[in-house]
C-alpha cells in the first residue's frame, strides 16, 4: 500500500514537472526557404540563464545526402554566440550575459543550393530545462521522489525569478508610460498656450488695424 502511494506521488510529481517545463524547453520545426532565404527564431531571455539547443536537418527523401546549412546565434547587443557552416546537425550552448532578444538564424549554404525548402528541427532548452539532472542525481546520489522534488524546487525558483522579472518590466513600462503622459500633457498645455497667444495677437492686430482705418 505504501509502495503504491509513493508511486502515485512520483507519478503526480512527474506530471507536474512536465506541465511546468512546457515553457522552458520546446521543439520547433522550421522551413528554411531556398535561394539564399533565411529563417530566424528569437527568444527573450533574462541574464544569467543557461541555454542549450540542438538543431538538425530533416530530409526524408534523401537521408544519405542531406543538404547542409549554416547557423548563427547573436545576443541582444549583436555579439556572435554561435557560428557554424556546412553542417546537417550541430549544437550550441551559452549562458546569457544580458537581458533581451536572442536571435538564431539558419540558411542553406550557398555552395550547396537547393531548389526546394528544407525542414529543420530545433530543440531549444533554457533555464531549469537545460540542467543535466542525470549528473545531479549521480553526484548527489538522489533518485525517485527526491529527485522529482529537487526538479520542482528548481522550477519554482525559476518561476519566481520570471515573476520578479515581469514585475520589474511592468514597473519600468509604467514609469515610461507615466513620463510619456506627463510630457504629452505639458506639450498639450504649451500648444494651447501658443494657440491662445496667436489668437490674442491676431485679435489685437485686427482691432488696431480697424481703428487706424476708422472702420470701428
Amino acid at each position: 500500500m505504501a509502495i503504491r502511494g509513493i508511486s502515485d506521488v512520483s507519478r503526480f510529481l512527474t506530471v507536474g514537472l512536465f506541465l511546468l517545463t512546457v515553457h522552458y524547453g520546446e521543439a520547433i520545426w522550421l522551413t528554411i526557404p531556398p535561394s539564399g532565404g533565411t529563417k530566424c527564431v528569437s527568444e527573450e531571455i533574462q541574464s544569467n540563464v543557461v541555454v542549450l539547443a540542438d538543431y538538425y536537418v530533416v530530409d526524408e527523401k534523401n537521408p544519405e545526402h542531406t543538404p547542409t546549412i549554416s547557423a548563427k546565434v547573436t545576443s541582444p547587443y549583436g555579439n556572435t554566440l554561435h557560428n557554424q557552416e556546412n553542417v546537417t546537425h550541430s549544437q550550441f550552448a551559452f549562458t546569457t550575459q544580458e537581458t533581451g532578444n536572442y536571435l538564431a538564424c539558419f540558411w542553406i549554404d550557398s555552395s550547396h543550393p537547393q531548389p526546394n525548402p528544407l525542414t529543420l528541427g530545433l530543440d531549444w532548452k533554457m533555464g531549469i530545462a537545460a540542467k543535466d539532472w542525470d549528473s545531479v542525481a549521480k553526484k548527489e546520489k538522489i533518485e525517485g521522489v527526491e529527485l522529482q522534488l529537487r526538479r520542482l524546487d528548481g522550477l519554482v525558483q525559476a518561476i519566481r525569478e520570471n515573476i520578479e522579472y515581469i514585475k520589474n518590466r511592468e514597473s519600468e513600462m509604467r514609469e515610461v508610460s507615466e513620463a510619456t503622459n506627463s510630457r504629452v500633457a505639458w506639450f498639450s498645455i504649451m500648444s494651447l498656450g501658443v494657440c491662445l497667444s496667436v489668437a490674442g495677437t491676431q485679435i489685437w492686430y485686427l482691432k488696431r488695424y480697424f481703428h487706424k482705418k476708422k472702420l470701428i
